[in-house]
């Protein structure tokens, strides 16, 4: 599956310093809300075919949604400080992506905005990313195996605990999502379709997949 291009216009010089290989005090997050909200909105058509095979169809234009949302405050969001920031997009999502997925990516950013520290390291991202997942998890009855954005979550939290690179944990996010194809979806409304949910990639592992490679194009840029 296609990732990110090389282009990185929307990277400054000195606009991060280590990124998620170490310190990220230096992050410019209305930069990374932009680099977000474009990924989406390019492959937007992409989610919603993935959603029509095995969902409502509608994923795509509730994500590009909930991004645009976030994206026209992006600069109000980057005044405040990182664990705020994220608490305030999480709301913004559930407040404007709608369906299944609002909750679930809301939560994702809630929570990962209560765990984490205001300067965080790789070591204080990692936990509280983990914490983030588990919240996931729990919000959706679910995990690792069902054919869920846990499938992209659960390996990308892995990889960032093993020291991998951002490069490599785009990558491993992309054959993450691809490895949700030949699973049998156990959750979400892709479960009702039972076995012929096999052959199909899950559009929630696809959109995570999307903002893990955003995030990683830029504070790993």
């Amino acid at each position: 599956m296609q990732q990110l291009s090389n282009d990185r216009s929307f990277v400054t010089a000195g606009t991060v310093e280590t990124g998620i290989l170490g310190d990220m005090a230096a992050l410019n997050l209305a930069r990374l809300i932009a680099v977000a909200a474009e990924t989406i909105a390019a492959h937007a058509e992409e989610l919603t075919a993935l959603d029509q095979a095995i969902g409502d169809g509608d994923h795509g234009l509730n994500m590009k949604r909930g991004f645009e949302a976030v994206r026209a405050e992006a600069d109000a969001f980057a005044a405040k400080p990182l664990p705020d920031a994220l608490k305030a997009i999480g709301t913004k999502l559930v407040m404007t992506v709608g369906g299944a997925s609002g909750p679930l990516f809301g939560t994702l950013f809630m929570a990962l905005g209560k765990e984490i520290a205001t300067d965080p390291d790789r070591a204080s991202l990692t936990a509280a990313f983990g914490k983030a997942i588990e919240a996931v998890a729990a919000r959706g009855k679910s995990q690792v195996g069902q054919k869920t954005m846990l499938d992209v979550l659960q390996p990308v939290h892995d990889a960032l605990a093993g020291g991998k690179t951002a490069a490599e944990i785009a990558d491993i996010a992309d054959r993450a999502a691809d490895a949700t194809i030949p699973m049998k979806a156990l959750r979400g409304r892709a479960s009702f379709l039972g076995d012929r949910s096999i052959g199909h990639m899950d559009p929630g592992a696809r959109s995570s997949c999307l903002m893990v490679a955003a995030v990683c194009d830029v504070i790993g840029g």
